[in-house]
This record gives structure tokens, C-alpha cells and sequence, in this order.
């Protein structure tokens, strides 16, 4: 087997499935999913902008937000702009350079996303079961090493999962089972026996992602424990609704797609879109409508930028 693919011409570009079978359906896909994108964008983008310019939201929880919503930000621009250009396009082509960095950058921002979020988590614990140590043991200096070692472990875990890809032979079939590159509808596409290489990447991806949501609902679960008072326990879940919104939309899709063999769903490019494109989309969303006080700040920004141009608010 090994001889014979050496003697086969390498695969020098990929081709992407589309999400719909007709140019009329297309036109109208790529309407709704620039919209969604731009609402990431600007979304994601403001509470940033809210986060940094408000002195009131300079703590570890809006500190560990804006960087959530600059995660959100990327992981949506690494599929987003190509699956909108193939939308207007009869060839939806990749190559194979090309392929290998947006799987890269998928994984990485994601496994960021995913490390991230039980940061969150465990500065949700010490908030609401540590309050009177919170300023202590939550200091910036801690926010900035756990945020950085988020960023590193999803490098870490990106770096594996590509090297292991660029390892096989692509040398048949270059048609990619989703509108983008990653790991399960690639390595299908190898030319040799990925069974070992297949059990290695679930064991890494389904393992971060099961564990991480495992931790997360361990996390929340001890909270609801240690709090006695029904009252209590009414304030804790109102404070963690937002972030347990996020994880299950961001951790249920996920753990679909990575912690299973590689064997193809019809539902899997819905599930793709949901973790992909929308749920950047829905988190500013989540995070805005539940807190009053980012609403708050976000009302100042805005008095703020029109003072600045000389308007006057009515």
C-alpha cells in the first residue's frame, strides 16, 4: 500500500462541498450568513470596545469576556470569508496549503475557546463560593497567565492534530465532505490506512472537549451545592446563566463532531454551521441581553461617541 501511493501524484488542492444545491438557494444562503457575519463582527467587536474603554468593567470576569469575544472574532473569520466567497462562486476550491492553515487555525482558536471558557468557570466558582478572597486569588496578573496558557494550550493541541494530518498521503479523492477544512471529511480523504491516526485525534479533540465540559458542569454543580439558600441558589444560577448558554451551545456541537469515530452524519454540516458561524454570532448576544451592566456601559460608549462629535443627546 505504502509503495503504491508513493507512485501517486500528490493532492494539490481540495474541493468543498456546498451547503445547497442551487444557485437560487446560494444567493440566498450567502445574504443571510454575510449579515450573521457582520453581526459577529460588530458584535464581537463592541464588547470588546466596552470592555477596555469602561474603567467600571476592569475586572477578571469582563477581563476574561473581552477576550472571549476577540476568540469568537477569529473562529468565525477562519471559515466565515471563504464559505461566503464559494457562495458566489461555481468552483469552491482550497488548496491544499490552504487547507492545512485553516484546519490549523480552526483548532487552534478553538481549543483557546474551549480552555478559555473553563477559565470563566473557575472564576465564576471563586466569585460566587470564595467572595471575600476573589479580589486576592482573581488578580490580573493570574487572568493574564491562565488567558495566555489558554492561547498555548490551543496551540499546543492544533499543532498535534495538523501534523498528524500532514502526515498522510492525499493522493485520490479531494472532495471535502463540508463547506471548510477539518479534520474528520480531510482525513477521510487519505489514501492509506488512517485507523490509528483516526483513534489518536479523537482521543486528543473528543478528550478536550468532553473533559473541559466535564470539568464546566462540575464547576457549576458544586456552586449550586454549596450554596444553601434557595434565594442563594436563584442569584447564582441568574449570574452563570449566560456563560452555561455559551458552553452548551459551543460544547454540545463539539463533542458531537470530535468525540466519535470518524464516520459521516447528514446532520454534521447543520452542526458545523451551528458551532461555526452562529454561536460567534449569538454570544455578545447572550452576554449583553443578560447583564445590565455591559448594557450600561455599552449606553456610555455610545453618549460618549456622540459627545465626541458634537451632537447633542437628546
Amino acid at each position: 500500500m505504502e509503495h503504491l501511493w508513493r507512485n501517486q501524484t500528490p493532492v494539490g488542492e481540495f474541493l468543498l462541498a456546498a451547503l445547497s444545491p442551487t444557485p437560487q438557494s446560494q444567493a440566498a444562503l450567502f445574504a443571510v450568513f454575510l449579515l450573521v457575519y457582520v453581526s459577529t463582527l460588530v458584535g464581537n467587536t463592541l464588547i470588546m470596545a466596552t470592555v477596555s474603554s469602561d474603567p467600571r468593567l476592569r475586572t477578571p470576569m469582563y477581563f476574561l469576556l473581552g477576550n472571549l469575544s476577540f476568540l469568537d472574532l477569529c473562529y468565525s473569520t477562519v471559515t466565515a470569508p471563504k464559505m461566503l466567497l464559494d457562495f458566489l462562486s461555481e468552483r469552491r476550491s482550497i488548496s491544499y496549503q490552504a487547507c492545512m492553515a485553516q484546519l490549523f487555525f480552526l483548532h487552534f482558536v478553538g481549543a483557546a475557546e474551549m480552555f478559555l471558557l473553563t477559565v470563566m468557570a473557575y472564576d465564576r466558582y471563586v466569585a460566587i463560593c470564595k467572595p471575600l478572597h476573589y479580589a486576592s486569588i482573581m488578580n490580573r496578573t493570574l487572568c493574564s497567565w491562565l488567558v495566555a496558557a489558554s492561547w498555548a494550550g490551543g496551540f499546543i493541541h492544533s499543532t498535534v492534530q495538523t501534523i498528524l494530518t500532514m502526515q498522510l498521503p492525499f493522493c485520490g479523492p479531494n472532495q471535502v465532505d463540508n463547506f471548510f477544512c477539518d479534520v474528520p471529511p480531510v482525513i477521510k480523504l487519505a489514501c492509506t490506512d488512517t485507523y490509528v491516526v483516526e483513534l489518536l485525534m479523537v482521543s486528543n479533540s473528543g478528550l478536550i472537549s468532553t473533559s473541559c465540559f466535564v470539568i464546566l458542569v462540575a464547576s457549576y454543580t458544586t456552586i449550586l451545592v454549596r450554596i444553601r439558600s434557595p434565594e442563594g441558589r436563584r442569584k447564582a444560577l441568574s449570574t452563570c446563566a449566560s456563560h452555561l448558554t455559551v458552553v452548551t451551545l459551543f460544547f454540545g456541537p463539539c463533542i458531537f463532531i470530535y468525540a466519535r469515530p470518524f464516520s459521516s452524519f447528514s446532520v454534521d454540516k447543520l452542526v458545523s454551521v451551528l458551532y461555526n458561524i452562529i454561536t460567534p454570532m449569538l454570544n455578545p448576544l447572550i452576554y449583553t441581553l443578560r447583564n445590565k451592566e455591559v448594557k450600561s456601559a455599552m449606553r456610555r460608549l455610545r453618549t460618549r461617541g456622540i459627545t465626541s462629535k458634537g451632537k447633542v443627546v437628546v
